[in-house]
């Protein structure tokens, strides 16, 4: 029997019950449709992990104050003043695998630019942090080490914070308030978008950090003269992170006199590991998803096996009669699997389709980030057809061991 004969038979045979074919690729469309979506909105998750971890730099190093107990209670990492300048100038200048140390403050305060003002949060940084963090500046000019020296009075706005105060005009050389103090805006950073944790970078002011000890933070930080709150530390590579992590500890443990056996008193974290750590488990996360959205494939399987072995029951007597004029058992067979392979493949191609468009839907009306990978929907579909092949093999094949008399005789 022709391959196009088999064809045609099953797509006569399928279209005689077209209510009771649809009814049975559901488990194969929501199957699909769900593989594709959950593997998409997993692949968005890691892509926008992987662009975090460009955006904040392979060989980026960020060291706090340890943490201290009031009452009992773990106040957290940086609740205690350990870390100073002298420990940014000391790792930078005596360790050869940290290209830069820049030490940071940082707070949160109103700023207010004409009639406009906005809640952002405040860091006073020196020119290395911008190098460190390889932010580009997008107008005006950069910080340098004389605006340090002189605790110049003069902002660097993220991009969020200069749109919010800036929406219609250039703000270059304008004045805003900070903590009651007028600032002369010195430039506007380029973009860096949403951190890994979801932050948006973009909204903060930098100031030189002598300034934002002096006129901004002041009495509401318990850091005081030498002390910072952050060190952030570019290694000369990124094959020299692990040995730089080790290093700087074993300088810090030095410079803080620290006794062998006794806690630290800083934290040390590789950013790009620790981004690196959360694409794996959402990578993980995606697979356990796609494979419970996979069961409805095996689901689906299933039905397409119940209602094959109906439909042989059905057509016991049109198999007995092919067969007693000469049909071949093979044929037979042949073209019971063509009829479940055609309803799989057709479940399947309709779930691609709502899979698509589940995920475009997903990702413009709940902002979520979402990559279509073709090679999942190809897996998908495969994986659909290859189950209605399984699942139709069983009876197709006792559909073909039909006994043709009794066939005839079957009522």
């Amino acid at each position: 029997m022709k391959l196009s004969d088999c064809v045609r038979a099953s797509v006569s045979s399928l279209r005689a019950n077209v209510l009771r074919s649809i009814l049975t690729t559901l488990g194969i469309i929501i199957g699909v449709g769900a593989v594709i979506a959950m593997v998409s909105i997993g692949a968005g998750a890691q892509s926008r992990v992987e662009d975090s971890i460009q955006r904040l730099g392979a060989n980026l190093i960020m060291v706090m104050p340890g943490s201290q107990q009031q009452g009992g209670v773990n106040l957290g990492a940086g609740s205690r003043p350990s870390l100073s300048e002298s420990d940014a100038v000391a790792i930078e200048t005596r360790l050869d695998t940290i290209a830069i140390a820049a030490p940071s403050v940082r707070g949160n305060g109103q700023i207010i630019a004409g009639n406009l003002n906005w809640y952002t949060g405040i860091q006073g940084v020196t020119p290395g942090f911008f190098l460190a963090r390889e932010w580009q500046l997008l107008d005006g000019r950069e910080m340098t080490d004389q605006d340090v020296r002189r605790a110049t009075k003069t902002a660097w706005l993220g991009y969020s914070v200069y749109t919010q105060l800036f929406p219609d005009q250039d703000g270059i050389g304008q004045t805003i308030r900070i903590s009651r103090t007028p600032f002369e805006v010195a430039g506007v950073l380029a973009p860096k978008g949403q951190s890994g944790f979801g932050q948006d970078q973009d909204d903060v002011v930098f100031v030189p950090i002598s300034t934002a000890k002096k006129r901004v933070l002041g009495r509401r930080s318990s850091f005081r003269g030498d002390d910072v709150q952050q060190i952030y530390l570019k290694v000369v590579s990124a094959e020299y992170v692990d040995i730089a992590e080790v290093q700087v500890a074993e300088l810090l443990r030095e410079l803080h006199q620290l006794a062998p056996g006794q806690e630290d008193d800083f934290q040390i974290r590789n950013m790009a590991s620790f981004l690196e750590a959360r694409a794996e488990s959402q990578a993980v996360m995606t697979f356990l998803l796609a494979a419970v959205a996979s069961v409805s494939l095996v689901v689906g399987g299933i039905g397409i096996m119940n209602i094959m072995l109906v439909s042989v029951t059905e057509r016991t007597r049109e198999i007995g009669l092919r067969l007693a004029v000469g049909a071949k058992r093979r044929d037979i067979r042949f073209q019971f699997l063509i009829e479940a392979l055609m309803l799989s493949m057709i479940g399947g191609l309709i779930g691609v389709v709502a899979g698509i468009a589940s995920a475009t839907a997903i990702a413009v009306f709940g902002s979520w980030d979402v990559l279509l990978q073709p090679g999942s929907i190809l897996l998908a579909f495969g994986f659909s057809a290859a189950t209605g092949v399984f699942f139709g093999y069983y009876p197709a094949y006792m559909a073909s061991q039909l006994n043709p008399i009794e066939a005839l005789r079957h009522e």
